[in-house]
């Protein structure tokens, strides 16, 4: 499954695996293979999960294959909606030829009782506006169920 392109990114642009690419290349280079923006490499960086890029007499970062396959890894993971400390810990298991499987699938696992909750509530959430736009006739008139709905004093959104 191919990563979920960034929008700003130019999209006459091909984007070359971390492979194929001739190192060591500019973070704009590097973020552009990844899929991501050159602001998340930066963070990735800054926040340890991608070691410190090696740098040009000039202060430019330039990153290496491993570098980049690192950065592709990240990005993947984070499409998949694992938190930092999670991708922190799938690093740590790729880069260690002692692990265990049971680890990642436990982690994976995490992450898909997450994503399964999260669709939970946005399916309550998309019912529950479906039944105010049900509601609503949008016939121009002034009387509006939907703003009188969100008018009303906050309640659980499990009553939704």
């Amino acid at each position: 499954m191919p990563l979920r392109p960034d929008p700003r990114r130019s999209p006459s642009r091909s984007t070359p695996s971390p492979a194929s690419v001739d190192t060591p290349v500019s973070i704009g280079v590097a973020a552009r293979i990844a899929g991501i923006t050159v602001r998340m490499a930066r963070h990735y960086e800054a926040v340890g999960l991608l070691p410190p890029a090696s740098r040009t007499r000039t202060g430019e970062r330039r990153f290496n294959r491993a570098d980049l396959h690192t950065l592709a890894f990240i990005a993947r993971a984070r499409a998949l909606g694992f938190p930092l400390d999670a991708v922190r810990t799938l690093l740590s298991l790729w880069h260690d030829p002692h692990r265990s499987n049971a680890d990642t699938l436990a982690l994976a696992e995490v992450q898909l009782e997450e994503l399964d909750g999260k669709r939970a509530a946005l399916e309550t959430m998309s019912g529950a506006l479906q039944r105010l736009i049900d509601a609503c006739a949008g016939d121009g008139r002034s009387e509006c169920p939907i703003l009188d709905d969100l008018a009303e004093p906050p309640r659980s959104p499990r009553a939704w």
